[in-house]
């Protein structure tokens, strides 16, 4: 009789994988509201990974809005997730232009975009900024169709990018000039609490200002003395030689295809010859030829590119150069203002000091006169009480010698320039 041993289960590879991705899928599933309510913070976080509206703005000057979320953008644009943060406005990061291998990140003011050789992928937002963007680069880029335009697509963007960007914090140092000039005339003229306050509000909004311009105008200088930096925004140039190179790395190939066919056809070689020796001279000499065709285009046209390029940051860092030629010099007419306050406060404060040292000095003088008529004001008998004009005599004789006394304070004062008046 057979001995029956213990049962034994044997487990099918494919339902175990459906049974665990079951589970995955149940526990993904079930755990996610109360992960959520556990973590608040961990569920808001995941919900903003989700996609966000998006402006797409072609080459031709058609414009869309589309929904991307941050993956999409990357691989669209071919970014890392830390140059994303940039156009965040949630994320409060300095003004800054990236160049690159495949698009140019631009975050200026409240224009945040993403420029590339054939679109521009712009934040969609409802700030009068972004669409004055929108609808300026999309009539330009219509009306290059019929007139040419030396600049590639990208630097007319980007060209765009900081004309609106000077234009408004030029816009704005001129709104704070029209207001700050007559509050610091009337402070001037008459000091009070209220000009002292509106003074030190708009000095707040000055230094808020004066650091935006600051940081665009170090951005821009920062471009023009790197080459590295300018020539990795050459987006369309740089788009032409991945095309040539794919084109030629095509023509390599077919014609290696056709050499190895002709030899194989012309006369008997080694299987290891035919195989292995052809491809490798081949790939050797087509990265020789494309290396050199990559030299000479970027030897030909990098430099003619980079002073265009330079040209143009160069005109808008004299305009933001301006403007913050404009915030110094109306600082330096509040520390101008501040200086006068100061002085004619000091002034103030002189002419009491002076006042009070004439008061202690005519104080001291009324005492002595107080003193002496103190003196004979007690109860004791003297021969000068028994004529009435000795008393007389000696009131009129202590005040002749007060007065004496003090208009030689006051001449030594005077003589020692210590009264100006």
């Amino acid at each position: 009789m057979a001995q029956s041993g213990p049962p034994s289960f044997r487990a099918d590879p494919e339902s175990i994988t459906s049974l665990n991705s079951s589970r995955y899928y149940t526990i993904g599933r079930g755990n996610h509201n109360t992960r959520g309510s556990g973590f608040p913070g961990l569920k808001k976080r995941y919900h903003n990974v989700g996609s966000r509206s998006w402006i797409l703005i072609d080459t031709k000057g058609y414009s869309e809005v589309v929904e991307f979320d941050k993956s999409t953008v990357m691989r669209r644009c071919s970014l890392p997730s830390r140059d994303l943060r940039l156009l965040d406005p949630s994320f409060m990061y300095p003004f800054s232009i990236l160049g690159r291998e495949k698009a140019i990140v631009v975050s200026l003011e409240q224009i945040r975009c993403i420029i590339t050789a054939d679109e521009v992928i712009l934040k969609n937002s409802l700030d009068t900024s972004v669409l004055q963007y929108r609808s300026e680069l999309c009539k330009r880029l219509e009306m290059s169709r019929d007139h040419y335009d030396d600049l590639p697509f990208e630097f007319r963007a980007l060209e765009l990018a900081l004309e609106l960007t000077c234009m408004s914090l030029d816009t704005q140092v001129k709104e704070l000039e029209l207001d700050i000039y007559p509050v610091l005339d009337e402070l001037a003229s008459s000091i009070s609490t209220l000009n002292l306050e509106r003074v030190r509000r708009f000095k707040g909004q000055l230094l808020g200002l004066t650091q935006k311009v600051q940081k665009v105008c170090d951005e821009i200088e920062h471009l023009m003395n790197d080459d590295g930096d300018m020539a990795e925004m050459y987006l369309t140039e740089k788009k032409e030689r991945r095309e040539n190179s794919t084109i030629s790395d095509l023509c390599d190939q077919n014609s290696t295809s056709e050499d190895v066919k002709v030899v194989s056809k012309s006369a008997p070689v080694s299987p290891v010859a035919s195989c292995s020796g052809v491809p490798k001279l081949q790939r050797a000499f087509s990265t020789m030829s494309s290396t050199k065709h990559g030299s000479l285009l970027s030897s030909s046209g990098g430099g003619e590119n980079i002073d265009q390029l330079e040209m143009l940051l160069e005109a808008y860092f004299v305009v933001i150069d301006n403007t913050l030629n404009k915030l110094l010099s109306l600082k330096e007419y509040i520390d101008d203002t501040e200086d006068f306050i100061n002085i004619k406060l000091g002034n103030v404060q002189n002419q009491l000091i002076q006042f009070e040292l004439l008061l202690t000095a005519a104080t001291f003088v009324t005492t002595v006169f107080a003193v002496v008529t103190a003196v004979f004001g007690m109860n004791f008998e003297d021969t000068i009480f028994d004529h009435e004009s000795l008393f007389t005599w000696v009131l009129v004789i202590t005040g002749v010698f007060c007065g004496m006394l003090y208009m030689s304070f006051y001449m030594y004062f005077k003589h020692k320039k210590v009264l100006s008046l």
